[in-house]
């Protein structure tokens, strides 16, 4: 069996789980699901660990496919800005004046109303 198709049967089997034991409600928006538009009900966990599936449903939840998808946009934001990380955006004046010696380079001085 092909790692896809593990992965595939084992989400099957923590939406059936989860689908039984929690209402068909999006747990961030609170619309709700029934019949063919089940399908746009996700399992989300809530640890973002795809591996960690509780017996007790502990780290699912359930959202619309519009709100998991904010949801995951949220914690990739929050993961690629984090103070840790160094793709974070630097909010510290800067030290330097990139045209600072431009007037001099002139022939101007920086009082001149030239």
């Amino acid at each position: 069996m092909s790692k896809h198709n593990t992965a595939s049967s084992r989400e099957q089997g923590y939406r059936e789980k989860a689908l039984k034991m929690y209402p068909w409600i999006c747990g961030r928006c609170s619309r709700e699901f029934s019949g063919k538009r089940l399908s746009e009900l996700t399992v989300h966990h809530r640890d973002h660990n795809h591996d960690n599936n509780p017996e007790d449903g502990s780290n699912w939840e359930l959202l619309c496919l519009y709100c998991h998808d904010n949801e995951h946009s949220r914690y990739t934001d929050q993961q690629y800005f984090s103070e840790s990380s160094t793709a974070s955006p630097r909010t510290d004046k800067a030290t330097h004046k990139a045209l600072g010696g431009l007037a001099a380079l002139l022939g101007k001085t920086e009082n001149s109303s030239d």
